[in-house]
């Protein structure tokens, strides 16, 4: 059976639900976001989506997310074209193709970012993207940050998605409002979940 979308956001829903995230983030056993980001991007490089991409966009993991690097390297050693985002203004995103991990540098809120010199990667030039929560459900509808950036390049976007999560950060009722954009497949560090 297909599940319906119930829309209840509120503003301080989801900063409650941010909060409870942070907490849960902070008693995490030592050395879990690097285990079970390998697990996540194990996953990712197995899926088919992954494997008929030329171009994938990804993100820099941060200390607060499941470490992705190892698969962004992966990304460069199977010959794919890399995709990181910049923050170019309020709730705005560009992409640049990345070849040396070694030359990103922190942007707008401390996020590593590929250096401007780097080639543009218009959104209709990616063939799978890789999206970051601060947590979601198994049917993709996903709580993030708060600017709405990836909401706004999924609207747009209408290639294959996953979004990336730790397994002990799921949550089941995640508040969602008529401008978030659940993604067709989430990706623990346990399983893949389709819609």
């Amino acid at each position: 059976m297909k599940k319906v979308r119930i829309m209840i956001s509120s503003t301080e829903q989801k900063a409650k639900l941010r909060k409870e995230i942070a907490n849960a983030v902070k008693v995490l056993p030592e050395g879990y976001l690097r285990s079970a980001g390998a697990g996540i991007g194990e996953r990712l490089a197995a899926l088919p989506e992954y494997r008929a991409a030329k171009t994938v966009l990804a993100f820099a993991s941060t200390a607060l997310e499941p470490d992705i690097w190892p698969f962004l390297r992966r990304v460069l050693a199977d010959g794919k074209r890399l995709a990181l985002p910049v923050c170019s203004g309020p709730g705005l995103m560009e992409f640049r193709a990345v070849t040396d991990l070694d030359a990103l540098a922190p942007g707008r809120y401390g996020i590593l970012e590929p250096p401007a010199e780097c080639e543009p990667v218009p959104p209709r030039a990616i063939d799978f993207a890789v999206i970051p929560c601060v947590t979601c459900n198994g049917a993709g509808d996903r709580l993030g940050h708060g600017g709405g950036y990836y909401d706004r390049f999924l609207t747009a976007y209408n290639g294959p998605a996953a979004v990336v999560c730790l397994e002990a950060l799921m949550r089941e009722d995640i508040p969602i409002g008529p401008l978030d954009k659940p993604v067709p497949i989430v990706v623990t560090e346990r399983d893949t979940y389709r819609r």
